[in-house]
């Protein structure tokens, strides 16, 4: 993790002033009395009422809570208010800042800013070092004594992937598993030319050169028949073909990288034919995701890689260009042997944890615990059924625009989720768009389960190695991959690639892969 060793110095001295600034918080309390896991049925004291009839809820403590960047005010969002009317909790968010927020974080933490509740973007390395290093609360005694609505709604899979050293320290927010990109292709333009939907790599390439002999978008040579992002060289469904949908696939029992895939080479070789015949966008190292998707709706480009979730904005752009253009996802395109496949993203997005700095740890547990009451939550997420949202057929579908206006921001209020109805409620989220609806539904619904391929370090728990080295490896790919496609490398380089990305941490890293995914079999 990016400065580790200053981390960790400043938290040896904030976590002295975090202990002085705690006394008896009630943390081991907590611990004392769960040590045996039997006082989840004592009732927990409560705070000695003052001498008014004022209600219980008039004596819990206001929470300070830290969350991510956002353009609006979670203290005036609609949501705070109704959090506030369910749980009984009075709430002061702050937010972490647009740019550099580890960098902020960590001085947070450092310096035992007390606040009661923080959630950060799923990243297991950093919050793995905040607990390794004493920085936060074990909260599986407080989850035990106050947490039934936790244990029901987040299950034991999530938590074990948080554990660090054997304990939990966090409450994750589990995303749901779906395919995001695509290969999007004209499909006005193949019913010009009379052709049918490739399901095949053969047909596919076959198409594309149908393209550029026939020109049926009218560029004049100008385009290519298709372009991809340069950062994001290992493109989504033709890799399917060659048994490579994920970063990660299992090979003999075991868990490969890309870079030790037998398919990485074969692809390789495929996407520079692809480029040397000009089929290929010959800018493409240098597109943007900007430029690749204005090069698509202006009509000089016929088939792009696209997520769900920018089809409307694409669309849009592209109807204005050419008011009767069609355009629709590649179904999974079959290589050799039949292989295909489209990759699934899938983790934690969010991880929320109680720093030991917190002068209301118990509170903050309950707090938590309140709004994944079933019905609490429900509302948080949704709203009200007949203002917010409708419900037929199975499908919640949003009113707008209150939905987008009340509930727009839901997703950064929950702390834990109803890991089995919240990817049911999260849909509503897609129909604020018919278009992006069916792109989604398309993806994770009409695609066979077989041609979807699940990523197996999507709820892996945290893995030091890995995590250090992931990012860097990737790009060592994707560069690599770059310079094959467009002809400075030869794909019989990969062999010595691959060392070099062992040499790099890739060897570190696959060893602790599969000393975890061992444990899975």
């Amino acid at each position: 993790m990016k400065n580790r060793k200053w981390l960790s110095l400043l938290l040896g001295t904030g976590l002295v002033l975090a202990a002085t600034a705690c006394g008896s918080s009630g943390n081991n309390s907590a611990g004392e009395n769960n040590a045996n896991g039997g006082a989840a049925t004592k009732a927990p004291a409560k705070t000695e009422a003052p001498a008014t009839d004022k209600p219980e809820s008039d004596t819990k403590p206001e929470l300070r809570v830290l969350n991510l960047w956002s353009k609006d005010d979670y203290n005036t969002h609609p949501l705070a208010k109704v959090i506030e009317e369910r749980t009984g909790y009075k709430v002061k968010y702050e937010m972490l800042p647009a740019d550099k927020a580890m960098d902020k974080l960590n001085l947070l933490i450092s310096s035992a800013e007390p606040y009661d509740v923080i959630s950060i973007a799923g990243d297991k390395a950093i919050y793995t070092d905040y607990a390794k290093m004493g920085a936060l609360v074990d909260l599986g005694p407080l989850i035990e004594k106050y947490g039934d609505n936790i244990k029901a709604s987040i299950s034991e899979a999530s938590f074990e992937a948080m554990k660090v050293d054997g304990k939990i320290y966090s409450i994750p927010n589990r995303s749901s598993e779906f395919a995001g990109y695509n290969l999007m292709i004209r499909t006005d333009w193949l019913d010009k030319l009379g052709l049918e939907m490739p399901t095949t790599l053969d047909d596919f390439t076959a198409v594309l050169k149908a393209f550029q002999e026939k020109d049926p978008g009218g560029a004049g040579g100008k385009g290519a028949p298709m372009s991809i992002d340069g950062a994001l060289a290992t493109v989504a469904n033709i890799t399917g073909a060659f048994g490579i949908a994920t970063g990660w696939t299992e090979q003999d029992g075991k868990l490969v990288s890309t870079a030790q895939n037998p398919g990485f080479k074969e692809y390789l070789t495929y996407m520079a034919d692809l480029y040397k015949q000009g089929l290929i966008d010959k800018e493409f190292a240098v597109n943007k995701d900007a430029t690749l998707k204005e090069k698509f709706t202006s009509g000089q480009i016929g088939v792009i890689q696209l997520p769900w979730y920018d089809i409307p904005t694409v669309a849009d752009a592209l109807n204005k260009n050419f008011p009767d253009a069609k355009f629709a996802y590649l179904p999974p395109l079959k290589g050799k042997d039949g292989q295909m496949g489209i990759g699934m993203s899938g983790g934690y997005d969010r991880i929320t944890f109680i720093p030991k700095s917190a002068k209301h740890p118990e509170d903050a547990i309950k707090w938590i615990n309140a709004k994944l009451e079933p019905e609490t939550f429900k509302l948080i997420s949704l709203g009200e059924e007949g203002k917010h949202y409708t419900f037929s057929d199975g499908v919640y579908s949003p009113i707008l625009p209150i939905f987008t206006d009340e509930r727009g921001l839901a997703s950064s209020y929950l702390t834990g989720i109803d890991e089995v109805n919240y990817p049911i409620y999260w849909q509503a989220r897609v129909k604020k768009d018919e278009r992006l609806f069916e792109g989604f539904a398309y993806l994770n619904r009409e695609i066979p389960a077989e041609g979807r391929v699940a990523d197996p370090l999507a709820f892996a728990p945290s893995l030091p190695e890995y995590a250090k080295n992931n990012a860097s490896l990737n790009q060592m790919i994707n560069d690599f991959a770059v310079k094959v496609i467009v002809g400075e490398e030869s794909p019989e380089a990969v062999t010595d690639f691959a060392a070099k990305y062992d040499a790099a941490g890739g060897s570190a890293s696959a060893e602790e892969v599969n000393v975890w995914y061992a444990t899975t079999k």
